[in-house]
């Protein structure tokens, strides 16, 4: 346990949040210092139990073990996984099996496995792994998941600065899951704009990991309930939560990825309370 720090975090009343000033708005939803050298670092959330958490492993080869919350044996007694590398070639080894992955590849881990470690191919280029890990019901096989395996949607227009790219890795149509979703947007060269018009679903929470941000740039994450809508500043590589109740969209001063994981009731991706732009507030 000496490798893995964690925190909780606990819901919020949308009522509530309306009175948080800037620094309670970032105390509950933003995480900042996920990818730190040799550490795994998790933030377990009361929205759908998920956990989202980061590992870079360098002179060590960490173990994804079980956490005190979770009150289990091992990290996936009750759990599933996926993993999105962010940085170098790394591996993934689930108990006698290895899997390599690439920049920006995917693993999902089914509920059951056991004895997973996450190390570097080149400690001096280490691998940054982003994981994101939901309740499962049942046990469903691992699957390694390549650019070439993805799904990929254009949306989006120059002129409205939001032309970008979705990334479907972990979904209904290319693995077996419970309830975990992944994936990667990408914005264009001219665009800033994410998830613009916003959208609520309320059967399911999300969290939001910006990436690919120039340095000495900066993200405006939008979240709340659209008629009380507030923001929070955030850098490259931080990420945000986003509840059920709430809009999450964001502009950035320059064009930018996120990675975007989801949990709750559906696998349906289309599952969205749309709010038009000239309706918020």
């Amino acid at each position: 346990m000496a490798n893995i720090e964690y925190q909780e975090r606990f819901t919020s009343h949308p009522s509530d949040v309306k009175s948080y000033d800037t620094e309670e708005l970032r105390e509950h939803f933003l995480i900042k210092n996920l990818f730190e050298k040799d550490k795994i670092t998790l933030i377990y959330s009361h929205y759908d139990r998920f956990i989202s958490g980061g590992a870079v492993p360098i002179d060590e080869v960490l173990e994804l073990a079980t956490i005190e919350p979770l009150k289990a044996q091992n990290f996936c007694d009750r759990r599933e996984v996926g993993i999105l590398n962010i940085g170098n070639q790394g591996i993934v080894t689930v108990g006698e099996d290895k899997y390599r992955l690439g920049h920006k590849e995917a693993l999902y881990i089914g509920m059951g496995a056991k004895n997973i470690h996450l190390s570097s191919e080149d400690p001096g280029n280490p691998a940054m792994f982003y994981i994101n890990s939901a309740p499962a019901h049942q046990g469903f096989p691992i699957k390694k998941i390549a650019s070439t395996d993805t799904i990929t949607l254009d949306l989006g227009t120059s002129e409205k600065a939001n032309e970008r790219r979705i990334v479907q890795y972990i979904v209904e149509a290319t693995v077996q899951t419970c309830q975990l979703q992944m994936g990667i947007t990408e914005l264009k060269k001219g665009s800033i704009w994410n998830t613009m018009p916003p959208h609520t679903h309320n059967r399911r929470m999300e969290v939001y990991l910006y990436i690919d941000l120039p340095q000495d740039e900066a993200i405006c994450h939008f979240m709340g309930e659209p008629q009380q809508t507030r923001h929070v500043w955030m850098g490259n590589h931080q990420a945000v939560i986003s509840p059920p109740w709430s809009i999450h969209a964001a502009a950035g001063t320059s064009n930018y990825s996120f990675v975007w994981g989801m949990a709750g009731e559906n696998l349906d991706f289309s599952d969205m309370d749309m709010v038009k732009a000239n309706q918020l507030r």
